[in-house]
């Protein structure tokens, strides 16, 4: 079952699934992996499914050709079609029904996604990179929140997410700038933890997801939403979290398999129970 939904063909967007590992590509190279309507649809169906499977423990999104996303559709924008169509109570409901999509459905993810940022990503590109919870780049790979230079702001919720990832001041002057930041400008200021030669770039995040997906699935997803909590909770709230977390790993079958392989020196072969 897992393996047929992710054989399916999608709309402007690019699967693979292989040792634990969900590999998805924003597939509109023409348009510069510019958002679409089927775009949406495609991500957020896929990355649904994937967060209820077992199999799935890490998740990679990347672009096609030379960028990463470019945002939105400008060409749509000019001609308000698409998701651009309508008057101003229109376009709002439009974006909450549309790309905000998007953002409730990756920071609803239990399993870690990782953005492999190729090129540029720019606008709500460069938001989606920040929605995710690990981010590396090419060395030739670009950053902008251009919003303003069009005269728009990020519909896509992208403040909510930007700031918690660069900081209140950094993530204010990309948006009221729209200035364009290169990888090192990026890894300088946290948007990414990571730069990586062009060439490298996909071989180093697969072993980075590697590194990931061989480890408890059951601590990894609980570590994750602890860390997401902990930047909104206070200190009790987390401890109480923090408690009722470690009861549950503690009884896992895969915390008595990591006891067992570090006592008799052997790698541990984590099942997810």
């Amino acid at each position: 079952m897992t393996n047929n939904f992710y054989k399916k063909s999608y709309q402007d967007l690019k699967v693979e699934f292989s040792d634990h590992i969900l590999s998805l590509t924003l597939n509109n190279p023409s348009m510069s992996n510019a958002i679409s309507d089927e775009m949406i649809q495609s991500l957020c169906e896929v990355l649904s499914f994937a967060d209820a499977d077992p199999e799935v423990r890490v998740i990679i999104l990347t672009g096609e050709g030379k960028s990463f996303c470019a945002g939105g559709d400008i060409k749509a924008m000019n001609e308000r079609s698409g998701m651009f169509a309508g008057e101003p109570f229109e376009l709002r409901n439009c974006y909450s029904k549309g790309i905000q999509r998007i953002p409730r459905t990756i920071e609803s993810l239990q399993k870690p996604i990782i953005a492999m940022v190729n090129g540029a990503a720019i606008g709500a590109g460069c938001d989606l990179v920040a929605m995710c919870d690990l981010r590396v780049c090419s060395d030739m790979a670009k950053f902008g929140e251009t919003f303003v230079k069009l005269g728009l702001v990020p519909g896509d919720g992208g403040p909510y997410f930007l700031a918690r990832a660069i900081g209140y001041a950094k993530a204010m002057e990309m948006y009221l700038t729209g200035k364009i930041y290169n990888s090192q400008e990026a890894l300088s200021m946290g948007l990414v933890s990571s730069v990586f030669s062009h060439d490298d770039l996909e071989a180093q995040t697969r072993t980075l997801a590697k590194l990931i997906s061989t480890n408890a699935p059951a601590a990894v997803q609980l570590t994750k939403t602890a860390m997401k909590r902990a930047m909104k909770d206070d200190l009790d709230s987390h401890l109480n979290m923090m408690s009722a977390y470690q009861g549950i790993s503690q009884r896992t079958n895969d915390h008595f398999e990591a006891i067992d392989a570090f006592l008799n020196k052997r790698n541990p072969e984590f099942r997810g129970e």
